[in-house]
C-alpha cells in the first residue's frame, strides 16, 4: 500500500527576472515589477511530498526528521536569504522563475531520496501564486 507523506519548509531569497540583451522598457513589458533591477524578495513556502510503500518493519515511508535535515541542507540552508540570481551558480545562467526554482529544488531533492519514492515539490512564491513539479 502507497502513501503519500509531506513535509513544509520556509525559505527567503530576492531575485529578479529578466532577459539580459532586453532593454529596461522591453523587461518591465513582459515581467513587469519583477524585473526591478535592483531586484525583489519572497517568502517562499515549500511543500514536500514523498509517495511510496509503508515500511512494515517501521511503519513510515520515511522518518520525517530525515526529510526535514534534507531540505534544511539541501535547499533552505543554500537558499534562504539569497539573491537567486547572483549568489546561486544554477541560476546564472537560468532564469529564476518559481518555475525553475521549483524544478531545481525537485533536482536537488532526487539525488537525495530514494528512487523507490515518487517525489513531488509544491513552491509557493506568493500565497496565491504556487508551481508544481513531479520530475
Amino acid at each position: 500500500m502507497k502513501v503519500t507523506v509531506s513535509r513544509k519548509a520556509h525559505f527567503n531569497a530576492a531575485h529578479r527576472l529578466y532577459i539580459e540583451n532586453w532593454s529596461d522598457k522591453e523587461n518591465t513589458k513582459v515581467f513587469g515589477k519583477c524585473s526591478n533591477p535592483n531586484y525583489h524578495g519572497h517568502n517562499y513556502e515549500l511543500i514536500v511530498s514523498l509517495t511510496g510503500e509503508i515500511d512494515p518493519v517501521t511503519g513510515m515511508v520515511i522518518d520525517l526528521k530525515d526529510l526535514k535535515d534534507i531540505i534544511k541542507k539541501y535547499i533552505e540552508d543554500p537558499l534562504d536569504h539569497k539573491n537567486l540570481n547572483l549568489d546561486v551558480e544554477y541560476f546564472k545562467s537560468v532564469m529564476p522563475s518559481a518555475e525553475n526554482i521549483c524544478i531545481y529544488i525537485w533536482e536537488i531533492l532526487r539525488k537525495q531520496i530514494d528512487l523507490d519514492k515518487k517525489l513531488e515539490v509544491v513552491l509557493f512564491e506568493t500565497p496565491r501564486n504556487f508551481v508544481k513539479f513531479s520530475g
